[in-house]
């Protein structure tokens, strides 16, 4: 028994991973989470501040152009224009385009509204060009026509048996028609939009007293916009690109992008310029940069406004601020070298071009909104070794903020609400901007936007068609509330149109060519 040893019982230590976590992040958070850190706040602080002097700037013009009147579109004798005009009776031929895909619920109100507008019937062609896949549709369209051209209205039905090049491929063909050649101006209306009678008197003589004058734009009036709060938030974003990015583009150095629908167009300059170009999906701004370097000068009529319609569910509006954010920054990564080298500009245009129309506005404000408000401050908050300034991180913010909302003085209650959404569609933006720079799988992507047709009618008509049931998947959006892009979405190339099904839309389509059909 001497020779028996008692030894002390080992004590193991249980594993704890939190404990283990912490001690990992301890270890990697000085020398490596730190420096990183440091330097992406160096990097979002000076594009915060790029952002910031570009919106002052574009605000003081604003502030002058308004308080001394100097409008650069109330510089032009227009009722002189248009007095001349009457007494002469030397009334230019005009085309105007509608291009349109599966449009069922707003085919009517866009050939009405244009078939409606003020100018000799001999002189004004209406041209419908109508790449709907719905063949039932598409008789639909065709019947619409033939009503107005037995009105005197001079339409004419034009189809294609593909869709290449979607919406600029369809406007392209439409100008290579033998009845085009005798027409001067070219207006184009999407199928959502509804102009008021005196569109064409009140942009046409504007043409007709400046020859160097390529683009005539008006702005967007949004009959939806009362109708949900997402509406209301889309709003705010548009009226501040309309009544501040527009006006300033146009008073200051006469460029500003195309909208794509409610212009008016030159068809030398839109010919000068290289036509219609497919190769990215902006086809707008692709054509209005080209025409801009060939020396031309656009023009934005800010008291002018044509109806049309906001995207009334998220999933729509994802889709079109994909194609809108991820379009100018590939267009802007293909004429990069172009503007650089071009000689008919001035230097100042050309920074103006590079970048406070694309650099700033159309990269950097996705990216500030994203990475630094909605990543880098917050990783500050877990990382005290990383000092960031009050003001840059507050006042700068704030500012920026006030200065883009400032437009829409009847939101502004909704300030905090459309700087949340601001944040989540930024998500959205920033990736569609590396997805464009990169040139990655759905830099092409084109997804028509859904349309609903007049809210108005759509409240009539509640209890007639009854909406289906959303599914909870397509009510919770995952993707948004963890703030994280999945992988798998950058790589995807299949292309989803959030209209409805073909068997639902045929049904539709038939029902109401059959009540046509009993009259």
């Amino acid at each position: 028994m001497r020779n028996i040893v008692f030894h002390e019982p080992e004590v193991y230590e249980t594993y704890d991973p939190v404990r283990s976590l912490s001690h990992a992040w301890d270890c990697i958070r000085v020398p490596i989470i730190v420096p990183l850190l440091r330097i992406a706040v160096y990097i979002c602080l000076g594009m915060s501040i790029m952002l910031f002097i570009e919106r002052v700037y574009m605000a003081i013009v604003i502030l002058c152009v308004k308080c001394l009147g100097k409008k650069r579109y109330t510089k032009y004798r227009l009722d002189a224009i248009k007095e001349d005009l009457e007494k002469n009776k030397n009334y230019p031929t005009l085309l105007v385009q509608i291009p349109m895909f599966n449009e069922k619920e707003v085919y009517k109100l866009s050939i009405g509204a244009v078939c409606g507008l003020l100018w000799p019937s001999d002189r004004l062609i209406v041209q419908v060009l109508d790449d709907s896949t719905n063949e039932a549709l598409r008789t639909l369209v065709e019947l619409e026509c033939q009503k107005w051209i037995g009105k005197g209205v001079n339409v004419k039905y034009e189809t294609r048996n593909n869709r290449n090049g979607y919406k600029a491929g369809a406007l392209r063909e439409g100008l290579k028609k033998h009845y085009v050649e005798d027409c001067e101006f070219v207006v184009i209306f999407d199928a959502d939009f509804q102009p008021e009678k005196d569109f064409l008197w009140r942009t046409i003589p504007y043409l007709l007293e400046n020859p160097e004058l390529a683009l005539v734009q008006a702005r967007w009036k949004f009959v939806n916009a009362d109708e949900c709060l997402m509406t209301r938030l889309q709003e705010m974003s548009l009226e501040y690109h309309f009544s501040v990015e527009q006006e300033v583009g146009s008073s200051t150095c006469q460029f500003f992008g195309f909208n794509g629908t409610a212009g008016v167009w030159r068809i030398r300059a839109l010919n000068d310029a290289g036509g219609w170009k497919d190769r990215t999906t902006v086809e707008d701004m692709d054509l209005a940069v080209r025409a801009s370097l060939k020396g031309w000068k656009f023009l934005f009529v800010g008291d002018l406004a044509v109806k049309n319609e906001l995207p009334s569910t998220f999933k729509a509006y994802r889709y079109q601020q994909h194609r809108w954010s991820c379009g100018p920054a590939n267009l802007f990564r293909k004429m990069f070298k172009e503007i650089i080298v071009c000689e008919r500009v001035s230097i100042w245009k050309k920074w103006h071009v590079i970048y406070a129309f694309f650099f700033v506005r159309k990269i950097i404000a996705h990216w500030v909104t994203f990475f630094f408000y909605c990543i880098i401050i917050p990783a500050t908050i877990l990382v005290p070794e990383v000092h960031l300034p009050r003001p840059l991180a507050i006042y700068l913010p704030a500012s920026i903020t006030i200065l883009n909302a400032a437009s829409t003085l009847r939101s502004m209650h909704l300030l905090v609400f459309w700087i949340l959404f601001e944040n989540v569609m930024s998500l959205h933006r920033s990736k569609a901007t590396i997805i464009g720079l990169l040139e990655a799988n759905r830099v092409n992507e084109w997804v028509v936007t859904e349309k609903l047709g007049n809210a108005i009618k759509q409240k009539y008509n509640a209890k007639a068609s009854k909406r289906p049931r959303s599914r909870i998947r397509e009510r919770i959006h995952i993707l948004e509330l963890m703030g994280l892009s999945s992988s798998s979405d950058l790589g995807t190339s299949e292309l989803s149109y959030p209209t409805k099904d073909d068997n639902t839309m045929t049904r539709e389509v038939c029902r109401d060519l059959w009540a046509l059909m009993s009259r």
